[in-house]
């Protein structure tokens, strides 16, 4: 699941923000301006109200989505470690079953592992998931053999199991970085609050017949730097904050060190 905010990199997104914020707050200081002309009678206090409301709502609304990116990032990151202790267990217990299928699997195994890696430097989900998929088949036919042949063995099952916890990890990871994202009507929501909070904003200085305040610069740059974050925590294979393949790398390093 993806949005027409995937498209803009992370900087171009903060300038984007902070020039819209800017802009409604300028427009609506210029139609508060103008209401005060034509409108002596309008009261400062009864709009203050109204705008404090809405910027409660909007802080409301900033604090909801920030969470549910925090959460789901939390998310990926729980997930990867999961999918090395599977599959390091995987590996492990291959070095149980006969050695002609253990020749086999483990090097299936290292090369899971190095396509899961490769995702990462590279980007590319697609290739990654179709690479995937291929390996699973193919780890999953010598699972099949081998356990056709050893029946009965406690063994075999042991690596079975882990081998399926591992399939089930990988699906779980793709589901949670491929549609685990932000809807795109709560970022709509979010646009919709910041345009007419922000307005509200210009609206009460117009309306007080205040000067433009920088404070005004400020209150931009803090919210677009809020919103960038959240953006960044939403991606999932870009940004300034990623999520640490280490537990991936260990593995990695856990098979070079082993013997077959």
């Amino acid at each position: 699941m993806t949005t027409f905010l995937d498209d803009l990199p992370l900087t171009l997104l903060f300038a984007a923000t902070a020039f819209v914020v800017l802009l409604s707050i300028e427009g609506g200081f210029q139609f508060g301006w103008f209401r005060r002309g034509r409108f002596e009678d309008e009261k400062e206090g009864p709009v203050g109200a109204i705008v404090a409301a809405t910027l409660g709502l909007l802080a409301f609304v900033l604090a909801f989505t920030f969470g549910l990116a925090a959460a789901r990032f939390d998310a990926r990151r729980t997930v990867v470690v999961d999918e090395a202790n599977a599959v390091g267990t995987a590996y492990l217990r291959a070095g149980l079953l006969p050695d002609d299928q253990m020749q086999r699997i483990r090097p299936l195994l290292r090369e899971y592992v190095d396509s899961r890696l490769e995702v990462v430097r590279t980007g590319d989900i697609d290739k990654a998931l179709r690479r995937a998929d291929e390996l699973q088949r193919a780890l999953w036919t010598e699972a099949e053999a081998v356990g056709r042949q050893h029946p009965d063995s406690i063994v075999v099952g042991l690596f079975i199991e882990a081998l399926n916890e591992t399939i089930d990890i990988h699906a779980k990871r793709a589901f949670i970085a491929l549609q685990g994202r932000i809807p795109p009507v709560l970022w709509a929501a979010l646009g919709t609050v910041t345009v007419l909070s922000m307005a509200g904003v210009g609206y009460f200085c117009g309306l007080s017949r205040s000067r433009r305040s920088p404070g005004v610069l400020v209150l931009a740059l803090s919210f677009s730097a809020i919103l960038v974050l959240i953006a960044d925590l939403d991606r999932p294979q870009e940004g300034f904050i990623q999520v640490s393949q280490q537990a991936m790398h260990d593995v990695r390093t856990m098979m070079d060190g082993s013997t077959e």
